[in-house]
């Protein structure tokens, strides 16, 4: 491909950015998501960092402007009204002073800032560490909630209530777990997604039941942390959550330090041991990848998803566990036309056109390629970010992706597919 047609699609990248822009926060779409998302504004934040830092570091402070008192940053900040998405504000209930759904996301917040800071010193901000000061401080109020509200027992792994928490809402990975939960809600379900979306490619109805119900008993609970852990009927030690978390603590370690803040640096520092020592303790030689626990059942969940791999953001393996790794992702990718697939594809689960069963998610890939260089595995990083590229560039700025075509999947001109372009590019072109 032509460098004029590269700079045409870094030209779109930066354009879909700015159409979705709604005043210092990203929408993931228009319509389909009209609201700031959590993990996909921290992805969002990085694209803008690599032309726009004012408008970087403005993401996150709009993102906190939701956080809670007890730290959490909640995964829907709901800016502005809007009747194109279900569960509205309305059926979340909750009391912060900005409307908010009442459960989180992935807390690559402490990552985003990171990459934001750094930029602006390599860009030689003056302002930089007075930007980024506030912003340290909301997200070691967040890892401080992770710790306390989802790890209540120190087990070193932190927990989802809620399959919307992980970011992989539908995936096979939740499959048993949410089977347990009741199909029963006091709130009436008006799924706006499938207006939008060919249904084939969203989670089915029964799983919306099963979501709703779970979010009825929460906000039944009065969105209190305790009463929701003693509550919940879907509880799960995610390592995809803990892997991101652990790695955005790690993060943050490097920005207190470069704050001055020692005590904080300690603090951090503990919290990154036990994390990591969590994570380490997931990991099965027989499937060659990590393994979420389902802390109701007390049972591994095996399901062979995405969420395997991410934990390689956070932790050193040795030469056997490399090698295991790269031997795993070559059978995953094999006869793919686009990897890394969100399920395996000799899973009976795999779905390649249905939202996280299948399809390939570009800010996974922008993830497994962290973690794979951490791990001194470049090759395989590199070919990673070519194939997401180079699916961009032929299908556009979509949702995901079909794993066996190449096909672009659910909303167009997204938020974070378009950041993730902006980074991976440059690391292509650069590598």
């Amino acid at each position: 491909m032509s460098d004029d047609i590269k700079l045409d699609r870094h030209d779109d990248a930066r354009a879909i950015l700015a159409r979705n822009d709604r005043g210092g926060y990203t929408v993931p779409t228009d319509r389909l998501y009209p609201f700031q998302w959590n993990w996909d504004s921290a992805f969002v934040a990085m694209g803008f960092a690599t032309f726009d830092i004012d408008r970087a570091y403005r993401e996150l402070e709009r993102l906190i402007e939701g956080q809670w008192e007890d730290g959490m940053i909640p995964h829907i900040v709901f800016h502005a009204p809007s009747d194109t998405y279900f569960p509205g504000a309305d059926v979340w209930g909750t009391r912060h002073r900005i409307p908010t759904s009442g459960i989180t996301q992935p807390p690559v917040f402490g990552m985003a800032l990171r990459f934001i800071h750094d930029a602006a010193v390599a860009a030689g901000r003056q302002d930089a560490l007075e930007r980024t000061r506030p912003l340290f401080a909301a997200a070691l109020r967040s890892h401080r909630w992770w710790m306390k509200a989802r790890d209540p027992e120190r087990r070193g792994l932190v927990a989802i209530l809620h399959p919307w928490e992980s970011g992989s809402d539908n995936s096979p990975a939740w499959d048993e777990a949410l089977a347990r939960v009741p199909t029963t809600t006091t709130t009436q379900i008006r799924r706006k997604d499938t207006g939008h979306v060919d249904a084939a490619m969203r989670p089915r109805d029964v799983d919306y039941q099963r979501f709703i119900h779970l979010v009825d008993t929460y906000r039944d609970c009065g969105w209190n942390p305790e009463k929701q852990w003693a509550s919940a009927p879907f509880k799960v030690a995610d390592v995809q959550m803990t892997g991101i978390l652990a790695r955005a603590t790690a993060d943050l370690i490097r920005l207190a330090a470069v704050l001055g803040a020692q005590d904080e640096v300690a603090e951090l520092s503990e919290m990154h041991r036990l994390l990591t020592e969590g994570l380490g303790r997931r990991w099965r030689d027989s499937l060659r990848r990590f393994v979420s626990l389902d802390l109701v059942s007390g049972e591994d969940i095996e399901a062979p998803t995405q969420a395997g791999f991410i934990p390689l953001v956070a932790v050193t393996l040795d030469g056997q566990q490399r090698a295991a790794v790269a031997a795993e992702i070559a059978r995953w990718c094999d006869g793919m036309v686009v990897s890394l697939p969100s399920t395996a594809p000799f899973s009976p689960a795999f779905e390649p056109k249905r939202y996280w069963r299948g399809p390939v998610w570009a800010v996974i890939n922008w993830l497994m390629a962290d973690g794979l260089r951490a791990n001194a595995m470049n090759e395989l990083a590199g070919s990673l970010e070519r194939g997401t590229v180079w699916a961009i560039e032929q299908a556009g700025f979509c949702e995901y992706f079909d794993p066996t075509t190449g096909e672009g999947l659910g909303g167009n001109t997204f938020s974070w597919t378009a950041a993730a372009y902006l980074v991976l590019s440059r690391r292509v072109t650069d590598g």
